[in-house]
């Protein structure tokens, strides 16, 4: 066996024995090795894209949802600068990714090899750990070294905070396995069983509650982020104190202020009082309103969520504190002590927050139904409702994430997940094919992604799937404002070279995108039209064609029939 294809086919053995299911190849020359010991295991899943940029978010999709590390592979060049941005986003975000980029060997860099750059170190940062893997040589010990630092890159990516590890594999020729047939110097098995080099046993420890304090007028803000939501949703229930969910957070439940968007820049409320306590959890940051009333809090009590399943894993720096007043930081809460767990805390401050969502709620829902054409605010909050239970949604950045939040109701049994961590463009599409498959794997039900059109444009490789490949069932619904929604309601707006610089219009239709991945494409346009439209199966779009003018205008009128309704209310 060759030295090159030891090393690969140690390294993957490894990598299965120590979970891994899926893995996403990008082609290229000098990964060869990995590739092909890749796809010739029983035990793993492999999706090729002919885009890295695209295969890395597609793993970055699958690990996301499925909650496990997915690892992605590419060759030398530039190819492993095309997986940045998903490292980044998997960085921010917490999820574990296993970046394994193909490298020459050290004889051939700075000599102007072909296809060669400095990957020593190539994401910084943003990954938890990084090894240069070294050149694999025929002497006793290698086949230990391998494994072990498999088994460390493993537990760097789920240990802690999740996230993504970075291994630069140098391959020298023969990169082939049936090119060198010498024998290796000593047995390349693993530990007998299937068990991986090195185990981590030990139960989880839960962590001591810190037990909150009595007030009246508190506050619990549930921000991105994968974890339980059901103890702060019982927090709320047994409190009185309003819950605030963003979307992806999977707190906006029965219980839940489904209107906070708006009800936090009605000056009626925001004149109140201000919040005694706030807990938060997650990464609260999709909107102004929310960071404003943080500021308002008198104490902020910040929960630094683990891993799902793992409270233990909680780390004192993994917390989101976006506008600098947290005052204490905890890995679980307990309610107040004293409480009646048969009768739940109603106070002035709850009835306020009740009488106010309520008000808010029948007033945007009226703004919305009065017209049949599909609006932006109103596709989002009605794709939510007509999913059925046990779907998943992926929320693209920008507006979609943001009418959700604005419109969606309260409701369970729906999974929304999207690219939160740094909340770029890049990667849409791809990351949501990936979260439909590992969804669907998992004996999931329906997948959709809500999305723009710019989003769409600036990854129509995620669209394209080659024949043989693992397709999800996915309905891609794109918003199709010929543009950048999102800068219509900022200051931008009113410049004089607003349209050419920011609002950027393109004048492509969806059909076409559609077209060039072969794939399905409906046009909807009425409301009443959306539940036919969800039907199919298979990898399909749906354009939603609207104006951005129209849409900012919509928005400002939501926040005007709430204010009005709030005022009546209160």
């Amino acid at each position: 066996m060759n030295p090159s294809t030891a090393l690969a086919r140690v390294l993957v053995d490894e990598l299965i024995r120590c979970g891994l299911a899926e893995a996403v190849v990008a082609p290229g020359s000098r990964s060869t090795p990995l590739a092909l010991a890749l796809v010739a295991h029983p035990d793993v899943r492999v999706h090729v894209r002919i885009d890295e940029r695209s295969a890395s978010f597609l793993a970055l999709g699958l690990a996301r949802v499925s909650r496990r590390p997915v690892a992605v592979v590419c060759t030398s060049g530039t190819a492993a600068a095309n997986f940045h941005p998903a490292v980044l986003e998997a960085g921010e975000s917490g999820v574990p990714l296993l970046v394994l980029t193909a490298d020459r060997p050290p004889e051939l860099r700075g000599t102007g090899a072909n296809q060669t750059v400095d990957q020593i170190g190539l994401y910084g940062g943003a990954v938890r750990m990084f090894a240069e893997v070294g050149t694999p040589d025929p002497v006793p010990g290698m086949a230990a070294y391998w494994r072990s630092l498999v088994c460390r890159a493993w537990g760097s990516a789920v240990g802690g905070r999740p996230g993504p590890v970075h291994l630069n594999v140098a391959f020298r020729d023969p990169l082939t396995p049936d090119a060198g047939t010498e024998p290796w110097p000593e047995p390349l098995e693993g530990r007998e069983g299937g068990r991986p080099w090195i185990s981590r046993p030990g139960p989880v420890v839960e962590p001591a509650p810190f037990t909150l304090p009595a007030v009246e007028r508190g506050v619990i803000v549930c921000g991105d982020g994968d974890y339980d939501p059901v103890p702060f949703l019982a927090l709320a229930e047994l409190t009185g104190w309003p819950l605030l969910a963003e979307p992806t957070s999977n707190a906006r439940r029965v219980g839940a202020v489904s209107t906070y968007r708006q009800l936090l820049a009605s000056p009626r409320l925001v004149s109140g009082p201000s919040p005694e306590l706030v807990v938060s959890v997650g990464r609260p940051n999709l909107s102004r309103q929310t960071l404003a009333f943080l500021r308002r809090a008198g104490r902020h009590v910040v929960v630094s969520s683990g891993t799902v399943g793992d409270p233990a894993a909680s780390l004192p720096n993994s917390f989101s504190d976006p506008a600098r007043t947290a005052t204490d930081v905890v890995a679980a809460v307990a309610p107040p002590a004293g409480l009646d767990f048969d009768s739940p805390q109603r106070t002035d401050w709850s009835r306020t927050w009740e009488r106010a969502e309520s008000a808010a709620r029948t007033a945007l829902d009226a703004v919305l139904d009065g017209e049949e054409t599909l609006s932006e605010p109103r596709l989002a909050r009605d794709l939510v409702s007509h999913l059925s239970a046990g779907s998943l949604l992926f929320a693209g950045s920008s507006m979609p994430i943001r009418d959700l939040d604005a419109t969606m109701r309260a409701r369970c049994g729906v999974r929304l997940v999207g690219n939160r961590g740094v909340s770029g463009i890049d990667g849409t599409v791809s990351t949501a094919v990936g979260a439909a498959l590992a969804h669907q794997s998992g004996a999931g039900g329906q997948a959709y992604a809500l999305l723009g059109d710019l989003a769409v444009l600036h990854d129509q490789n995620g669209l394209v799937i080659g024949p043989g490949e693992a397709r999800p069932d996915l309905a891609v619904v794109v918003v199709n404002n010929d543009g950048g929604g999102i800068f219509s309601g900022l200051e931008q707006a009113g410049h004089p070279d607003f349209e050419r610089v920011f609002g950027t219009p393109h004048g492509i239709s969806m059909e076409r995108v559609a077209a060039v991945a072969d794939l399905p494409y409906t046009r909807l346009e009425w409301a009443t039209d959306l539940p036919k439209a969800l039907l199919g199966e298979g990898l399909r779009v749906i354009e939603v064609c609207t104006r951005r003018t129209d849409s900012a205008a919509l928005r400002r009128r939501l926040q005007a029939a709430v204010d009005v309704a709030v005022d009546e209310a209160l």
